[in-house]
């Protein structure tokens, strides 16, 4: 019996072989793996996030159309995502390249981005943004360029629908350390520094967001110091966020206290501004309202906002010697911006109000140059006029003040686009009013297109009597004022202008201390000298009736009757030169027998006029001059009897002048040639020559030369 051996495997046996090459596949793959984990192991090692420094500059500079560069890219990665950059800096754009300091630029900038949060649809969270020393320069220049616009992008639809659908993220922790932005506005004649920080939650509270300012602000230095609650807290609209500020430029000081339930939208606001300063004119910077000068002011109210103002309500304070309150709401919206207010005083001095009408307030008019004009010629401001519209409302209920005593005041004013309408400028004295009205409309060429009106019932004169000790009487003062003009100032709009004044004054008291307070005390003791008016002569009756035609003022009537004697004048008035050039004379009323001068010749600079007194010069400068007045009763007892009241002796005098002249020389009518040819007042009363018969003499204009050598003649006879 034979045995089989099994056959030895043949190399080319499959089933022989599949374990060699099992281990030479683990053995490749093995060596490709370890490699693999090798460079893996080796790139960690010597991975660098700066290696992306280049692209982001490239795509930085790209997108901010300015040069951008960072020194340094960390990344921390985690569920929670961490990177910084440091030493950002951020150019000039073009056209600002001379700027020492970059546009924008930071130590380093850090942000953390919730990864996982915004992978599981939780939307995009930033836990933490902290910058560290940021900088900014923020530059306007003079012709409107500056340094901050930046292009928009080429397609509006995209930013359209982008902004549509952007969500603000879910921030965390907000920290900036040592900020300072420039601010350098031409316009605004700035250049300030906004120095920011945050400070950590203490006691409790969240932190807070500190604000320093200090530089130059409207040419005036500024300084301020703001202190907010933490930044977070501005996106939440469930806290109030606190506020608590105070501010000065120049010598202008402004607190702002108080909380804020929304401050995104600046809604829901309980805050309390005060506003303390020389003058409220400088506050226009800081409000972009233009206020008039007035004096040195504090006021103190609630600071309120809505989408379509900005509210100053129920304001308080003091404004000179004077109390101020009421609303302001101001909608910048509109342009120009609009301003409602509605103020009242329960006790104001007119002095105070001065800026409103183009007058220096209160005590500040002592420092004021004084104006070679005899009217005011300081120009009214057109540029601030157009800065806003306004619609302003005022009453005071008792006014204060020695030259003025009166009882209250009340105003209606609108402006818009530089135009200014007053509705009503009310006054209340005694049994009286003054009320005034006015329209100024601009030209292009900053001068101003004027109708003015101005009427006075029943003013008693012993009310504004600035001599009040010499001044005894119950006079009545009635009349108006009309002008149409254009200009830029009181003095050019009279001087170009035309109207007339119509005054009536119902038994004004003493004349020898009503004449100095009217006209002033040097030219009016001068007149009543050389008038020869008695003293202490009771006033009757004044009225004056004098058409303004080009600037120029001329007289249709011009009476002054006491109880013994009458005056009459007649003359020009010429705003164009401030001279005057009048001529008046007295007679005696009644039988008795009285010393007067006859004609005075009042001529030469309104501010010091020449007055030339004599009986020789009668005829002469009577006659130059037209002496001989036409009192028109019909025209003017409607304007007397509503001005002073039917009955009066105005009215009176006017018709007495009329029907029975004194010293026999009717009203229209010229005097004699000479003293020789004039009647005695007992003369015309016992009838030697007929009222209205005195002898003609051709009228022949004697210039102010002419009549100063007359003068000299009779007052040095050789």
């Amino acid at each position: 019996m034979s045995s089989t051996r099994p056959r030895p495997a043949s190399p080319s046996d499959g089933h022989a072989t599949r374990p060699g090459k099992r281990h030479l596949i683990l053995k490749t793959v093995g060596g490709v793996l370890g490699t693999l984990v090798a460079a893996i192991v080796i790139l960690i090692l010597v991975w660098q996030w700066d290696w992306f420094v280049p692209y982001i500059d490239r795509k930085g500079t790209a997108a901010l159309h300015r040069p951008v560069s960072i020194a340094h890219l960390h990344v921390g990665l985690g569920f929670k995502t961490t990177v910084t950059v440091d030493d950002l800096k951020i150019g000039q754009p073009e056209g600002f390249e001379k700027e020492k300091d970059d546009f924008a630029s930071a130590k380093a900038i850090t942000v953390t981005v919730d990864v996982w949060r915004y992978l599981t649809g939780g939307g995009l969270s930033l836990p933490l943004i902290r910058a560290d020393t940021p900088k900014g320069d923020i530059v306007s220049l003079l012709n409107g360029t500056n340094n901050y616009s930046f292009a928009s992008s080429s397609d509006p639809s995209s930013q359209t629908s982008s902004s549509s659908t952007t969500t603000l993220p879910k921030l965390g922790k907000i920290e900036i350390n040592d900020g300072d932005i420039r601010l350098a506005l031409a316009k605004l004649k700035t250049d300030m520094h906004v120095l920011i920080h945050t400070e950590e939650p203490k006691n409790g509270d969240d932190g807070h967001l500190v604000i320093d300012l200090k530089g130059r602000y409207a040419q005036a230095p500024i300084t301020g110091h703001i202190v907010g609650g933490a930044l977070l807290g501005l996106t939440d609209a469930t806290h109030p966020y606190p506020i608590d500020g105070r501010l000065a430029n120049g010598p202008t000081y402004v607190t702002l206290r108080g909380t804020v339930d929304d401050p995104i939208h600046f809604q829901g606001t309980n805050l309390a501004l005060h506003f303390a300063g020389p003058d409220m004119a400088l506050l226009y910077p800081l409000t972009g309202v233009p206020i008039p000068q007035t004096p040195a002011y504090s006021v103190t109210g609630n600071l309120a906002y809505s989408d379509r103002a900005i509210r100053f309500q129920k304001f308080e304070g003091h404004m000179g010697s004077s109390d101020i309150g009421g609303d302001i709401n101001v909608d910048p919206h509109q342009k120009p911006i609009f301003v409602e207010a509605a103020l009242h005083s329960h006790s104001v001095d007119l002095a105070d109000l001065g800026g409103f009408i183009g007058a220096q307030p209160g005590e500040a008019k002592k420092a004021e140059p004084a104006s070679a004009r005899v009217l005011p010629d300081k120009k009214i401001n057109v540029p601030k006029l157009n800065a806003a519209n306004v619609h302003l409302t005022y009453h005071g209920d008792h006014i204060r003040n020695k030259n003025w005593p009166l009882d209250n005041i009340d105003a209606e004013l609108n402006v818009r686009d530089g135009a200014i309408d007053l509705k009503h400028l009310t006054f209340a004295t005694g049994t009286g009013t003054i009320s005034a009205n006015a329209t100024l409309e601009p030209t292009k060429n900053e001068q101003f297109h004027t109708r003015f009106r101005l009427d006075v019932s029943r003013l008693p004169l012993s009310r504004i009597m600035t001599s009040k000790d010499m001044f005894q009487g119950e006079g009545t003062i009635g009349g108006h004022v009309t002008l149409t003009s254009t200009g830029n100032s009181v003095a050019t709009l009279v001087e170009n202008g035309d109207g007339g004044t119509t005054l009536v004054l119902d038994r004004g008291g003493d004349v020898t201390a009503l004449l100095p307070d009217l006209l002033g005390l040097k030219l009016g003791s001068a007149v009543l000298s050389a008038l020869g008016i008695p003293d202490r002569s009771k006033l009757e009756c004044l009225v004056a009736d004098l058409p303004l035609k080009d600037g120029i003022v001329h007289t249709n009537s011009m009476l002054l009757q006491t109880g013994t004697t009458r005056t009459m004048g007649t003359g020009t008035v010429n705003f164009h030169k401030d001279t005057l050039d009048y001529a008046v004379t007295t007679r005696s009323i009644g039988p008795q027998i009285l010393s007067l001068p006859g004609a005075v010749h009042i001529f030469g600079s309104m501010k010091s006029p020449t007055i030339l007194p004599g009986a020789e010069l009668l005829g002469r400068v009577a006659a130059s001059v037209g002496l001989g007045i036409v009192f028109p009763p019909a025209a003017l007892i409607p304007t007397i009897q509503l001005g002073v009241g039917k009955g009066s002796a105005c009215e009176k005098a006017i018709l007495e002048a009329n029907e029975h002249p004194a010293a026999g020389i009717a009203p229209g009518k010229t005097t004699g040639a000479g003293p020789s040819s004039v009647p005695h007042p007992a003369q015309a009363r016992s009838g030697t020559q007929p009222a209205g018969k005195a002898a003609k003499t051709p009228h022949h204009r004697l210039s102010p030369a002419e009549v100063r050598k007359v003068w000299e003649k009779k007052s040095n006879p050789k």
